[in-house]
């Protein structure tokens, strides 16, 4: 009886879409799984079927993951500055880019596994890096290519990735406040799952302790979703008797969200509370007073993906690449100096 491609894949560890594509030489599977696939085949005497294999035909696809949510990531500029750079390197190459969305980390699973089943898929491109993701855990272990827009805390030495100092970045703008005469400031962030906002608040602490400042957890408020204080939480820190005087928020739409909680309770900003934030998106600039942000080149981050992704494809025993992208920062009105007198 012939050997089949599920035996050869139950013995190499793989799914049987990953033999297929192992067989036709596909540029998306990573060196040490087509050798794993191939001893696996040479073991069992599997012979592919070459004439259907369609070697030779380079991938045209490159999936792009979204973070799950449900709406909130959609609205993010972020990303869509980084899917505008993607996109616009992709069209270039003559590379066509699918976007992947899905309210949980399942529905994207499911999108991913549809999507890997096309022969003209060379990769993908994950917009994020998260602690314990099952996505890059099926990517891996599928040995599909795969880029991240982020520290890679999985698979490090096997993974392309492309990201910011994030922790250095979150030294500058707590520095930056610092040196405006503030000592009382929080650190206002996504859920710290997400590992830029994680290394964001290991800077701002850096930055503190560095200057003899004991961080204060009452001054951190991690946000579970993007959404205008719906659980009172910024409310409730600026209501403090030693309230904070200056904030470090991860993400623009966090500050915006700082700024109407300010309102509300008849504060101002800068008068009363300095605001810096990242990402430097429209929603910075369309505020008032303007927000002090830091631009992560959210743009670049996106052609840089795209330019290693596509590089590995057509070069497939290159070594996983690690590129930081620099950063800067765009001062405006939302961060007032004060006398150190008067917060004490």
């Amino acid at each position: 009886m012939a050997v089949t491609i599920k035996e050869v894949a139950a013995l190499a560890g793989v799914s049987p879409s990953t033999v297929s594509r192992t067989c036709k030489d596909h540029s998306s599977i990573s060196r040490e799984t087509k050798e794993k696939v191939r001893r696996a085949m040479a073991e069992l005497g599997y012979e592919p079927n070459i004439q259907s294999s369609g070697f030779g035909q380079p991938p045209q696809l490159i999936g792009v993951i979204l973070p799950p949510s449900s709406k909130d990531v959609y609205e993010n500029a972020f990303y869509l500055e980084a899917i505008r750079g993607i996109s616009q390197y992709c069209n270039g190459r003559e590379y066509i880019s699918a976007v992947v969305t899905g309210k949980d980390d399942n529905e994207i699973l499911q999108a991913v596994r549809m999507l890997a089943k096309d022969d003209r898929m060379g990769g993908f491109i994950v917009l994020y890096s998260k602690q314990d993701d099952t996505i890059v855990d099926y990517l891996y272990n599928e040995g599909l290519l795969y880029v991240l827009i982020g520290k890679a805390k999985q698979y490090v030495n096997q993974t392309v990735y492309i990201d910011n100092d994030n922790v250095l970045a979150g030294q500058e703008a707590t520095e930056y406040l610092y040196q405006l005469g503030h000592r009382r400031i929080a650190y206002v962030g996504s859920a710290y799952v997400m590992y830029f906002s994680a290394e964001r608040k290991e800077g701002y602490q850096q930055a503190l302790l560095r200057h003899g400042i004991k961080p204060n957890p009452d001054y951190c408020i991690e946000a579970e979703q993007l959404v205008f204080d719906e659980n009172g939480l910024f409310e409730k820190l600026l209501k403090r008797p030693d309230r904070p005087t200056a904030i470090v928020a991860s993400d623009d739409i966090l500050a915006v969200a700082l700024e109407r909680t300010c309102i509300g309770m008849g504060l101002s900003v800068p008068k009363d509370l300095s605001i810096i934030s990242f990402n430097n998106s429209l929603l910075a600039r369309i505020t008032s007073p303007q927000l002090t942000s830091i631009d992560v080149n959210s743009y670049q981050l996106g052609m840089e993906a795209a330019s290693q992704l596509i590089n590995h494809i057509e070069n497939p025993n290159l070594l996983a690449t690690k590129i930081i992208v620099p950063h800067y920062m765009v001062v405006r009105g939302s961060c007032k100096e004060i006398r150190e007198e008067s917060v004490c």
